[in-house]
């Protein structure tokens, strides 16, 4: 009796709704549809059909990464934004600081690290 695997993990899988391809890939592609071939029509007779071809190719690479590109489960821009966050908006060194919310009842303030004039000698 043949059998079918059911993965245990059922977010990964996504609807598919034309052409084997999800909503998101869809949009996409009709997007880059959308401004590629009447950027490539337009620049044919200017530049040719090899050059036109290129710039065509050129523009409609970004939407072919959004439609295309997932790593972790997250998409393309998710991916840029975590990037961008970690390398150039938030600083590299971020120091382990914990705030002793008891010190006031106890009396006692932060402690303060003992420098080397005040250490006692065994």
């Amino acid at each position: 009796m043949p059998y079918v695997n059911v993965p245990n993990d059922l977010s990964k899988i996504k609807t598919k709704i034309a052409f084997n391809l999800t909503k998101r890939q869809l949009v996409c592609f009709g997007i880059g549809a959308a401004v590629g071939i009447p950027v490539y029509l337009l620049t044919r007779s200017a530049i040719g059909n090899t050059g036109a071809l290129f710039v065509m190719l050129g523009i409609m690479l970004p939407a072919f990464l959004m439609a295309m590109y997932e790593r972790d489960g997250l998409p393309f821009e998710k991916v840029l934004r975590n990037i961008l966050n970690t390398c150039f908006l938030r600083s590299g060194v971020r120091p382990y600081k914990t705030q002793n919310i008891y010190a006031p009842f106890t009396g006692k303030e932060e402690p303060v690290a003992e420098s080397k004039d005040q250490k006692q000698p065994h």
